[in-house]
C-alpha cells in the first residue's frame, strides 16, 4: 500500500514538473488573444477584443498569417474576421483567422 501511495507520489510530481515547463514554453511565444478585425494592412492590425474595446497592433514583418487555417496575406484579413493574436514585445507575430462560412 505505501508502495502505490509513493509510486503516485512520485508521478504527480513529476507531472507538475514538466507542466512547469510548459507553462514557460508558452510565456516565451507570446501573450494571445482573440477579437475581431476592424481593418488591417500596411503592417497594423486594428481589432476589437472580446469587451469591444477597439486597439491597434505593429505587425513583424516574419508574423505568421493564416486564413481558415491556410498561409494568408495580413491585407487578406477582412473587417469582421474572428482572430486569434499572439503579441510578443508587443508586437504580433503569429494571426490565427476565421470566417464563418455558409452551410
Amino acid at each position: 500500500m505505501v508502495t502505490r501511495f509513493l509510486v503516485a507520489l512520485v508521478a504527480v510530481a513529476a507531472l507538475a514538473i514538466f507542466s512547469g515547463v510548459s507553462l514557460a514554453e508558452k510565456d516565451d511565444a507570446g501573450d494571445t488573444h482573440s477579437g475581431v478585425v476592424v481593418s488591417a494592412g500596411e503592417g497594423k492590425l486594428t481589432m476589437t477584443d472580446k469587451d469591444g474595446k477597439e486597439h491597434s497592433h505593429d505587425i513583424t514583418a516574419d508574423a505568421k498569417i493564416s486564413c481558415n487555417g491556410e498561409a494568408c496575406k495580413l491585407e487578406d484579413l477582412k473587417k469582421g474576421t474572428s482572430i486569434k493574436v499572439t503579441v510578443k514585445d508587443k508586437k504580433v507575430t503569429k494571426i490565427e483567422g476565421k470566417t464563418k462560412k455558409a452551410k
